[in-house]
C-alpha cells in the first residue's frame, strides 16, 4: 500500500513536470523560433502571410484587422488567457514598431502532456504492479512453506503428546522439493530430541532414587556409629567426617537433580524470606565450624523477600556459607542481609585476583588452601544466578579474606 502510494504521488507530479516542461520549455522555445523564422521572412518578403495551423494562429498589431480584442493590449512577453471553456497561451515579440501575437492553444498542451506524460507513465505503472504481483505470487509460493516450517518450529514443544508437528502430510501442497527434505530433516531433528528428553527424565528419576537411598543408609550407618559409646575417638572422628561428607554428598546430588530438571520448569515459585534461608543454612554448616575459632555474625537492615523456589534459594546460599565456613581458619564470618542483596564476608584465605575470574568454572579449585571439595559449588551457584537473575560479585584478596554479594532485583523495596 506504500509503494502504491508512492508510486500514485509519482504518477501526478510526474504528469505536471511533463506538463511544465512542454509548456516553459518547448512550447516557449518554439513560439520564440515560430517569430524569429516569420521576423525573418517578413522582411525578405512583405507580403508573407501570418502563422496559421491547427494549434497556433499569428496576429500583427497594428494592420491586421481581425485581432481579437482581449489581445490588442497585451504588452511584448508571455501571457496566459482564460477563455471560454480553455486557455491560451500568448507570445508577443515587437520589431520596428509592429507588434507580433503568436496564440497557441493550451488545450493542446493539457492534450500533449497527457499523450507524453500520463499515458507512457500509466503504462509503466501497469507493468511495474503486474511484474510486482508476479513477483509476490512467486516469492509467497516459494517462501509460505518455510514460513510454515519457522511457525511449527517456534510452537514445537517437547511436552507435546503429538509425534511431530513437522510431518509431511501437514506441509502446504505448493511446498518444493527442498522444503520437503528440510521438513524431513527437522522432523528427524525432533524425534531425536524427544528421545533424548526421555532418556534424561529416566536417568534424572533413578538417579534420584538411587543415590537418596544409598546417602540415607550412610547417614544411618555414621549416626549409628556416632552412637556407640565403645567407639574410640580417633573412629568417632571419622564417623562424623562420614557424615558430613554423606550431608555434603546429599546437598550436591540435590543441586545436580535441580539443575538436570531446569529445562522442564519444574521449579515451583514462592514467596520466600532470604533472612530464614540463611539460618537454615548456617544451622546445617555450623559443623565445618567444629574446633575452629571463628564467630558467625548476621546482620539485616530487613526481612529480604523475594519469589521464588526455597529450595533453589537453599542450594544457592547453602553453598556459599559453606564455602565460607570451608575456607576459613580464624576470625569471624559475617553475613549481612539488606534491602535487595545477601552479603556474606569471611576473613578466610581469599582467592588470588587470577583466579578470581575462574572460580565459576566447573571443577576449578583455586590454589591458595585447597580444602577438599569438587570444585562444583559456585558454578551451580553461577547457575541458578543466571536461571533467575540474581548476579553474584565476588570480591578476594589473598590472606585477608572474601566478599561475595548476591543481589535481587526483583525483591521489593
Amino acid at each position: 500500500m506504500l509503494q502504491a502510494a508512492f508510486i500514485g504521488v509519482a504518477a501526478v507530479l510526474g504528469v505536471y513536470a511533463a506538463k511544465f516542461a512542454l509548456e516553459d520549455v518547448l512550447i516557449h522555445r518554439a513560439l520564440r523560433d515560430e517569430a524569429s523564422h516569420y521576423w525573418e521572412r517578413i522582411k525578405a518578403n512583405p507580403g508573407f502571410p501570418l502563422p496559421d495551423t491547427h494549434n497556433m494562429r499569428g496576429y500583427m498589431v497594428p494592420g491586421d484587422r481581425k485581432v481579437p480584442p482581449d489581445l490588442k493590449s497585451l504588452g511584448v512577453g508571455w501571457h496566459k488567457l482564460a477563455r471560454e471553456g480553455y486557455t491560451s497561451l500568448v507570445y508577443v515579440g515587437e520589431r520596428n514598431g509592429k507588434r507580433l501575437l503568436l496564440v497557441f492553444d493550451g488545450e493542446r498542451v493539457s492534450a500533449i502532456s497527457l499523450y507524453f506524460g500520463l499515458i507512457p507513465l500509466g503504462g509503466v505503472l501497469i507493468a511495474i504492479y503486474l511484474s510486482t504481483w508476479i513477483a509476490y505470487r512467486l516469492s509467497h509460493r516459494a517462501v509460505s512453506p518455510i514460513i510454515w516450517l519457522a511457525r511449527q518450529v517456534r510452537e514445537f514443544s517437547t511436552d507435546s503428546p503429538e509425534e511431530s508437528l513437522l510431518t509431511l502430510e501437514k506441509l502446504p501442497h505448493d511446498a518444493d522439493q527442498d522444503v520437503l527434505d528440510l521438513s524431513e530433516a527437522l522432523a528427524r531433528f525432533s524425534h531425536r530430541i524427544r528421545e533424548f528428553i526421555e532418556r534424561e527424565r529416566h536417568f534424572t528419576r533413578d538417579v534420584s532414587h538411587e543415590l537418596r537411598n544409598a546417602i540415607t543408609v550412610i547417614k544411618i550407618a555414621a549416626d549409628m556409629l556416632i552412637t556407640e559409646q565403645q567407639l574410640s575417638s580417633p573412629a568417632r572422628k571419622s564417623a562424623m567426617r562420614i557424615k558430613r561428607a554423606a550431608a555434603d554428598m546429599e546437598e550436591l546430588t540435590e543441586a545436580f537433580l535441580l539443575l538436570a530438571r531446569e529445562s522442564e520448569k519444574a521449579f515451583s515459585e514462592e514467596t520466600v524470606c532470604i533472612n530464614n534461608v540463611v539460618e537454615d543454612e548456617i544451622e546445617r554448616a555450623k559443623n565445618l565450624l567444629l574446633d575452629k575459632p571463628v564467630s558467625v555474625e548476621i546482620t539485616a537492615d530487613d526481612r529480604l523477600i523475594t519469589v521464588a523456589s526455597e529450595k533453589v534459594l537453599s542450594v544457592l546460599i547453602g553453598n556459599l556459607i559453606r564455602n565460607a565456613f570451608s575456607y576459613t581458619d580464624q576470625g569471624r564470618v559475617h553475613i549481612h542481609v539488606g534491602r535487595s542483596e545477601l552479603t556474606i564476608e569471611d576473613s578466610g584465605v581469599g582467592i588470588a585476583d587470577e583466579d578470581v575470574k575462574k572460580v565459576f568454572k566447573p571443577f576449578f579449585r583455586a590454589d591458595s588452601g585447597r580444602r577438599g571439595g569438587h570444585g562444583v559449588g559456585l558454578t551451580i551457584v553461577k547457575r541458578f544466578s543466571d536461571r533467575f537473575g540474581w548476579p553474584v560479585d565476588i570480591e578476594s584478596r589473598p590472606g585477608i579474606g572474601t566478599r561475595v554479594i548476591v543481589r535481587f532485583p526483583d525483591a521489593p523495596l
